[in-house]
């Protein structure tokens, strides 16, 4: 096992549990979503000492199941929220231009006219867009207006019947849990102690301040208390619970679920993504890699926010969104892969709330426990540094302002000199071209560790049987350095395989739980129990896009999970 210190796995976490029970910390951060680990590189980046805790795996909740670009937020400006606009295009230019360009791809995206009316209006719109942009960067192009016959020709599969023209603009593609996790990665080479299956249970609170966290070890079963000068509560959908684990809290927060449809490249002959207004919000579909991803519906969840789950009238619903614009209609036997997630809804109790922005909150209740909550993934950075700084003012000790924005994640420096060279690469390891470019765009520099890794061991070069899109070496790797633990883990957040094969990654478990149980030591029976549990919890999310409903859905997840040996 790797002794990186960028690299998270069982030996880092048993390093870092250890450490969390024997010193103060000057932070500690609840949540392992990326406002989590952001706030934790924030705060490890000013000098300070910081602990994180995640109950489950890094980007378990929202962090995996978000929409997957970096935006500016083109609809806000509707709503004449400029400066979130503007706040939401610098951080997205960042990320291209300097923070994690081995992780991003600018995307086209079409707003298509079905009046003439509209140019006028969408046009200006599209052009503030632009304008709004602080860094002058032409990593990320800017718009351009279309003719009805230049539309057709970027994206064929339109209906043309409708079509009067168009505009074009660009945003950010990202895979929201490589990201989350290579932010924590980053964190961690800093000195960040991380411990992912360690849920807070409780506060320690010392002269009506919170002093620290009471943790269980998930894994171990034990116990411990971190201490520390100030806590930040990053829990997303969870920070009203959290908060209330000091006996007190000042903000409500609900949650809406969003879901999102992967279908196959060619099922859209597009050269570009799509957006398009609905009767209360937008429809969008974006490219991912090889495939299409459709979104986002936006329903109140009143369930257990640990398992968000699609319901068929979710999938129906975006169908029919999709199918108001395509030549040649989508069905249900099209949709490769489905996802839920949660976005927190925050709202204030009295005037305990302070708001940073009109996007997102930090509150101090009880005293030494900071919660910062809202905000969206494309904005996290900020949200961080908010948290930091409103925690530094109880750290009675200046605290230097934040470097995020000057501080690149890990695998982004030499990324630009390892993709002049990938047909070298390539020819060097055996590989196809195509595959040195999928590893640079997931690993970025850090790809040719995983080279030296199949140079080692020359079987992991090759695809992961059942999931021909990815190599044996990026399961392994995922479980030596990357913080996976378990099946679930690497199939849906290391990688993506469940949402980009037709049966969610149930031909490649048992290829994937022998390539990480040969990493993390499991014998025959975890393995298999590993393979099972993985494939039920696909089966249950099948089974509940059957459903009509989500209290359906919620009963169809839990008579399959209850079918489990």
């Amino acid at each position: 096992m790797s002794t990186d210190r960028s690299s998270l796995n069982p030996s880092q976490r048993e390093t870092a549990l250890r450490d969390m029970s024997q010193r103060e910390f000057d932070l500690v951060v609840i949540g392992g979503g990326v406002t989590g680990v952001g706030t934790a590189l924030d705060a490890v980046s000013r000098g300070l000492s910081v602990a994180l805790l995640e109950a489950g795996d890094l980007a378990e909740g929202t962090s995996s199941r978000s929409g997957k670009v970096f935006h500016g937020g083109l609809r806000y400006l509707e709503q004449l929220n400029f400066s979130l606009v503007k706040e939401a295009l610098t951080e997205r230019d960042l990320m291209v231009d300097r923070l994690c360009p081995h992780l991003v791809s600018p995307e086209r995206f079409l707003f298509p006219f079905t009046r003439r009316r509209q140019r006028p209006y969408v046009g200006a719109g599209v052009l503030l867009y632009d304008l709004l942009r602080l860094t002058g960067t032409r990593s990320v192009a800017g718009h351009r207006h279309l003719s009805r016959a230049a539309v057709l020709r970027e994206m064929p599969a339109l209906d043309p019947e409708p079509i009067t023209g168009g505009v074009q603009y660009h945003d950010v593609r990202v895979d929201d849990a490589r990201h989350t996790m290579m932010v924590a990665r980053t964190a961690a080479r800093l000195g960040a102690r991380i411990a992912t299956r360690a849920r807070a249970v409780g506060m320690l609170v010392e002269g009506g301040r919170v002093r620290g966290v009471r943790v269980r070890d998930e894994r171990g079963g034990t116990e411990l208390t971190v201490r520390a000068r100030a806590v930040v509560n990053a829990a997303g959908v969870w920070a009203e619970a959290v908060q209330e684990l000091a006996g007190e809290s000042s903000i409500a927060v609900t949650a809406a679920k969003g879901i999102h449809l992967v279908v196959p490249g060619e099922a859209i002959n597009s050269r570009t993504g799509l957006i398009a207004k609905t009767a209360d919000s937008v429809f969008i579909i974006r490219r991912w890699f090889d495939h299409w991803l459709l979104g986002t519906t936006d329903t109140m969840w009143d369930h257990a926010r640990s398992q968000p789950v699609a319901t068929r009238s979710d999938v129906d619903y975006l169908l029919d969104q999709a199918n108001r614009w395509l030549r040649t209609p989508l069905s249900y036997d099209d949709v490769v892969g489905v996802y839920a997630g949660l976005r927190p809804l925050v709202s204030g109790k009295g005037s305990a709330t302070a708001r940073l922005s009109r996007d997102h909150v930090v509150t101090e209740r009880p005293r030494g426990l900071f919660t910062v909550v809202g905000g969206k993934y494309t904005t996290y950075r900020v949200m961080a540094r908010d948290a930091v700084d409103a925690a530094a003012r109880r750290l009675e000790r200046p605290v230097p302002h934040s470097v995020t924005d000057r501080l690149p994640i890990i695998g982004a420096a030499g990324y630009p000199a390892l993709l002049n060279q990938r047909r070298t690469l390539a020819a060097e390891a055996g590989l196809d071209e195509r595959r040195i470019d999928h590893l640079l765009g997931r690993y970025g520099a850090l790809t040719t560790e995983l080279l030296d890794l199949i140079a080692r061991q020359p079987e992991l070069g090759g695809p992961v049987a059942g999931a021909p899109g990815y190599l044996a070496a990026e399961l392994h790797y995922a479980a030596a350095h990357e913080g996976a633990d378990t099946l679930e883990d690497v199939l849906t957040r290391r990688t993506r395989v469940f949402m980009e094969t037709p049966d969610r990654g149930g031909a490649a478990a048992t290829h994937a739980a022998d390539v990480v149980g040969d990493v993390l030591g499991w014998d025959d029976a975890r393995r298999k129990d590993e393979v099972e549990a993985y494939r039920v919890a696909r089966s249950a999310e099948q089974r509940g896009t059957q459903a009509r409903s989500d209290a359906e859905a919620v009963a169809a997840l839990r008579a399959a999970q209850a079918e489990r040996p």
